[in-house]
């Protein structure tokens, strides 16, 4: 590589140029390769073309390109700022204007809807023709009010998440003295019915051992009323 420059920059003072414009030159020639292979969908060579260009000679068009080669890989965050150095470094309104537009949707595609319209808008006031700038910008506006609306309805989703999981959270304090009381007074029940039933039990006893006597008392009186009659009979066959 060192010698082939020794080469340019020989050629070019034979030719009369300085080895400043044989180095611009060079780097136009990059730009020219990376353009190539960006044509190609190499983006990823091109990526390189184009950072040797810069390296050899910083450019609004190496930087715009650059960024291009970047957001084709989908690295929106690398690609804005080299959009960005490209709005600085523009020389006229119109690539200025294609750098904004760019960086608008670098930064869309990055979901950073506020910054997206902000690219946008300046966009449109250095090329106020711009169709493509003003569709994407309203684009951008729709999808940031949807976005709020949606952040809008979560919070109120979130608020009346945590009343209910709050009114839930003092429902069982609020309970908690009346399930107490009926517990209370369950509790009372149960020991009333006890002695009751105990009560119970015992008339019930009491009440069988009086029947029981009862019986035995009549038995023994049918028993001595039989003895009688069998004596009776007993005499009156005697008798007989």
């Amino acid at each position: 590589m060192k010698q082939i420059l020794l080469l340019l920059l020989i050629v070019g003072c034979w030719l009369g140029l300085t080895p400043s414009s044989v180095w611009g030159q060079h780097a136009h020639s990059l730009l020219r390769q990376g353009d190539q292979l960006y044509l190609e969908e190499d983006y990823q060579q091109a990526e390189e073309q184009y950072r040797k260009a810069l390296e050899k000679q910083p450019s609004a068009q190496g930087q715009y390109n650059l960024g291009n080669s970047i957001y084709r890989q989908e690295r929106y965050e690398e690609a804005i700022r080299q959009y960005e150095s490209a709005t600085a470094q523009a020389d006229n309104d119109r690539d200025r204007a294609d750098a904004y537009y760019n960086l608008g949707n670098a930064h869309l595609k990055n979901q950073a809807l506020d910054q997206s319209i902000n690219a946008y808008k300046n966009a449109l006031r250095l090329n106020p023709t711009d169709q493509d700038a003003k569709y994407n910008l309203s684009l951008a506006k729709q999808l940031l009010r949807q976005q709020q609306q949606q952040q809008q309805q979560q919070s109120q989703d979130q608020e009346a998440q945590n009343e209910e999981e709050q009114d839930q959270e003092e429902q069982p304090r609020q309970d908690q003295p009346q399930q107490e009381q009926d517990e209370s007074q369950q509790s009372q029940q149960e020991q009333q019915s006890q002695p009751q039933e105990a009560e119970e039990k015992d008339l019930n006893k009491e009440e069988a051992e009086r029947l029981l006597r009862s019986m035995e008392e009549e038995e023994r009186k049918v028993q001595e009323k039989m003895r009688k009659q069998k004596a009776g009979k007993s005499k009156s066959a005697k008798d007989w």
